[in-house]
């Protein structure tokens, strides 16, 4: 008893040092987030700057976040030098209001100023340090609103400016002023570059690591079913043989089948018997439904208590005993004499389960008294603990690997590169899929923004993990700016695409509305994904 009481006073110390890790886990993945997205909208704005080149378009700004009033740095290369300012308010266009016979301004119907680009007699008479007097070089800087960036280019009514910004008459220099042809290359580059750039990404991932897989061919103790699995006919050991005709080599494969692309048709070797099982049709929706459910439950006995720390929920994993690999001092099952070795088969009178099943009955009663049953060198044992608020019995447990050998792959830099074109075309296809539960009801709850982000990131710096997760969202980018949005590239393909097949240009006019229109939508699902995320930290 003293030994138990010792114990829990210690308890405090600890769960203070878990909220600890657990914020520094959280600072971890939102830096990696930072610098992924930094090196993407780079890479993405990169896209429309050789295009635009290529096409003789000027290119007024590249930056880095976006900069309203002032810029942390802004550089310049005038005359063969770089001139760099920090802090510095943002340079003024070089188009002036044109001017009547009596000299005043003319306006449009709106009573905005005409304006028109400066004359080079103009551009001369500027200060030699006025940056002005050189629209032909790029202004490079970083801005001070984190996330996102842009590329500036002549002529485009974009982000940075709309139709009354831009002068009266074409100029060859712009955008506006180019072909259609021309102008969708242009428009293209930003998402063509993000593509490329996720492939290689990937393949240099394979080059570098190479790639550990455990073909379910080689599990000889069958799979973890979760409840809707279980629900659907599945027992746990069952082994998957094949979905719809085709033979899953992992876990993933099952998931993007069965939830994702909506397969029914399921084989399983249960024993020496072969089962033929027919999933549900609103499977994919129920199991998004309960995964909602979930993870508003750990929400809530997270904020309950801040040292907490919220499990997935999976749908099927392996079957893995539950072996202790060591016996943490101080710990729960240190009191109760339990040893390196030791196997948990169940909880509570409940025997046979997995190293899930095993957690999932230990999470239901945190502080509180629990009986194991185990075995140690092939014979049956009890104890009886108390686990405190983590529902944690003090223990390592033995990994994946101690049970199997995974197989690992390596590549040479000319096989890494198709691998990874494979790899990175493959994830595309299965997220183009998964897009379509986001209009379902569970599908939108499901929905996160950069707080769901950086959640993929792993909790502590890992350069494998880091790139395979900046490649993948390089990927989601590329698709999302397809879509045909105003503000986003996809819709002026769109608006591109319509003058190729009716010979019409649309307005310069007609792109601005189109543009605040899309800015605002698009404004509006980021609140809402970001609200989504709010609203799973505080309810």
């Amino acid at each position: 008893m003293a030994s138990r009481i010792e114990w829990r006073h210690q308890a405090p110390n600890d769960a203070k040092a878990l909220v600890n890790a657990q914020d520094c886990r959280i600072r971890m993945q939102w830096l990696q987030l930072i610098l992924a997205l930094s090196i993407l909208v780079v890479i993405h704005e990169l896209g429309h700057f050789i295009f635009a080149k290529i096409f003789k378009v000027r290119v007024e700004k590249f930056y880095m976040f976006f900069n309203p009033r002032f810029s942390l740095i802004r550089a310049k290369k005038i005359n063969g030098r770089w001139q760099v300012k920090f802090f510095a308010p943002n340079v003024e266009a070089t188009a002036v209001p044109v001017l009547d016979a009596n000299g005043d301004e003319k306006k449009n119907e709106k009573g905005q100023p005409i304006l028109r680009p400066m004359t080079d007699e103009e551009l001369a008479a500027l200060p030699e340090d006025d940056w002005r007097r050189y629209p032909d070089n790029t202004e490079w800087g970083i801005g001070w609103v984190p996330f996102g960036g842009y590329c500036a280019i002549a002529g485009m009514v974009d982000e940075t400016k709309d139709a009354t910004d831009l002068p009266s008459e074409p100029q060859p220099w712009e955008f506006r002023s180019k072909n259609v042809w021309q102008r969708l290359c242009i428009i293209i580059g930003g998402i063509l570059v993000n593509f490329i750039a996720a492939l290689f990404i990937f393949g240099m991932v394979l080059f570098c690591w190479g790639k550990d897989e455990l073909p379910l061919s080689q599990v000889d103790s069958g799979l973890y079913y979760s409840d809707i699995l279980v629900g659907e006919g599945f027992q746990q050991q069952d082994k998957i043989l094949t979905i719809n005709g085709n033979e899953p080599e992992d876990l993933t494969d099952i998931v993007q089948w069965v939830i994702i692309e909506g397969q029914r048709d399921v084989l399983v070797l249960r024993g020496t018997d072969t089962v033929r099982l027919t999933m549900s049709e609103d499977l994919g929706e129920r199991y998004l439904a309960l995964q909602n459910d979930v993870d508003r439950e750990e929400r809530e006995k997270a904020r309950a208590d801040k040292s907490y720390i919220k499990r997935d929920y999976l749908l099927v994993s392996f079957f893995m005993p539950m072996v202790i690999d060591s016996v943490l001092p101080g710990g729960a099952a240190s009191f109760a004499n339990m040893q390196k070795g030791d196997s948990i088969v169940g909880v509570n009178g409940r025997v046979g389960l997995c190293r899930v099943q095993i957690d999932n009955e230990l999470s239901k009663h945190p502080c509180d008294s629990v009986t194991l049953d185990f075995y140690r060198a092939g014979q049956p044992m009890q104890a009886r603990l108390f686990i405190g608020d983590q529902s944690k019995i003090g223990v390592i447990i033995k990994g994946l690997d101690s049970f199997y050998t995974p197989v690992h792959t390596d590549y040479t830099f000319f096989e890494a590169i198709p691998a990874g074109i494979k790899y990175g075309c493959d994830f595309l296809v299965m997220y183009v899929k998964q897009f379509r539960l986001i209009f379902t009801k569970e599908g939108a709850q499901s929905v996160g923004g950069f707080g769901a982000i950086s959640n993929m990131f792993p909790e502590t710096w890992n350069w494998y993990g880091f790139w395979q997760i900046t490649a993948i969202i390089s990927l989601i980018l590329a698709f999302m700016n397809f879509l045909p949005i105003p503000a986003l590239d996809g819709g002026y393909i769109l608006f591109l695409l319509w003058e190729i097949i009716t010979g019409r240009k649309p307005s310069d006019k007609f792109l601005e509305v189109a543009n605040n229109i899309g800015f605002w939508l698009l404004l509006a699902l980021l609140i809402f994904a970001n609200g989504n995320d709010i609203f799973k930290a505080f309810f």
